[in-house]
């Protein structure tokens, strides 16, 4: 989809299916500023379902926009998507991605379903600032639910579910992506429950049993989640490829009853602050007095926290991941009037996202 203001829209959203068969790349490519992909299937796919992109080179495309295809992507040469919608899309068992929005900003991805990919069910990458809403989805049966690589300032993800991943949620800097450090994401009321599945493809860093993963990301603010049941960590953060996890805010979540609460591993640590989160658990011993939030910065900590040993199961083909049951209809479809991807993501209003029951 190249062309701009673009609706995509099926007439029911477990009927229409882009199928690729498991002999095509990506399902749905929108480079067209302001357009929107809403309710229906794309399934099967050896790249991403749908992508959303500001990237116009095909060969590019084809390997997935992000990642190895560049040593990073040229941002001038190919400025972000402005502009983009993904509404009660299910997406699953595609290779890669599920719905992928990388260099691109002004967007939402609300109300969506992705199961059975090999990297992330949802994944946010190289956007500054973002401005970007990710909401009311669910995500599990993925390598990882939710995937933050490089993406930062105005990027929120606000009531999803996030359970029966291999990880949950990660927030990461790479040097793969232009544009890192990744930082000042926020994390709002998302239920991040029993991330030890072993119906989905392995995480290609072996990563398994963990509710949220912060690797090098600074200044990122988690509150009012409830993280339970990850067999190994609740919440880590770690230094990352030479990318030191800072500043982060860790406050007002329920954090119980996994493996160990709260995680931190980095050399020399500081800023990051914990509070409130009703934790029973955590990595080094004292994590939790080195400073909450509010109150002094916290000391530099060179700390080797770990969550806890698990044994790891081996993954599956995303082609043989669990297929899903019918998603609900976005309401008022077929008929209901085509709004572009304009003016969005809109007001956010984060404090009025509850945490949940």
């Amino acid at each position: 989809m190249k062309t701009e203001r673009v609706v995509l829209r099926g007439v029911d959203r477990n009927k229409v299916v882009v199928d690729g068969e498991f002999r095509r790349g990506n399902g749905i490519t929108v480079t067209g500023a302001q357009s929107v992909v809403e309710n229906l299937t794309v399934r099967n796919h050896l790249v991403n379902g749908v992508l959303f992109t500001g990237v116009t080179d095909s060969q590019l495309q084809a390997r997935g926009a992000g990642g190895a295809g560049y040593s990073p992507l040229d941002t001038a040469k190919f400025p972000p998507l402005k502009g983009f919608r993904a509404s009660y899309v299910t997406a699953h068992n595609n290779a890669l991605y599920g719905i992928y929005a990388f260099d691109a900003k002004d967007g939402v991805i609300e109300n969506s379903y992705a199961s059975g990919h090999a990297d992330s069910g949802i994944y946010v990458g190289q956007c500054r600032p973002c401005s970007t809403v990710v909401r009311h989805n669910t995500v599990e049966h993925n390598a990882v639910g939710l995937e933050v690589t490089n993406a930062s300032e105005n990027l929120y993800f606000l009531a999803n579910t996030v359970h029966r991943n291999r990880v949950g949620v990660t927030a990461n800097s790479n040097d793969l992506e232009a544009l890192g450090p990744q930082h000042a994401a926020v994390f709002t009321g998302n239920r991040i429950t029993d991330n030890n599945d072993d119906q989905g493809p392995e995480q290609a860093e072996g990563g398994f049993g963990i509710g949220v993963g912060v690797g090098g990301g600074l200044r990122n603010t988690f509150e009012r989640n409830l993280v339970t049941g990850n067999r190994s960590a609740g919440i880590v953060l770690q230094d990352l490829q030479g990318y030191p996890v800072r500043d982060n805010v860790v406050r007002g979540n329920r954090v119980h009853g996994n493996g160990v609460d709260l995680v931190l591993n980095a050399a020399g640590s500081a800023g990051n602050c914990f509070a409130g989160n009703a934790e029973r658990t955590v990595s080094p011993a004292g994590l939790t007095g080195a400073g909450g939030c509010g109150a002094a910065p916290e000391r530099a900590l060179a700390a080797k926290g770990r969550g806890a040993g698990v044994r790891v199961p081996p993954g599956v083909s995303f082609r043989s991941a669990p297929k899903p049951a019918a998603q609900p209809q976005a309401p008022g479809a077929p008929n209901r009037p085509a709004l572009p991807a304009v003016g969005l993501p809109g007001k956010v209003r984060v404090e009025d996202v509850p945490l949940p029951g």
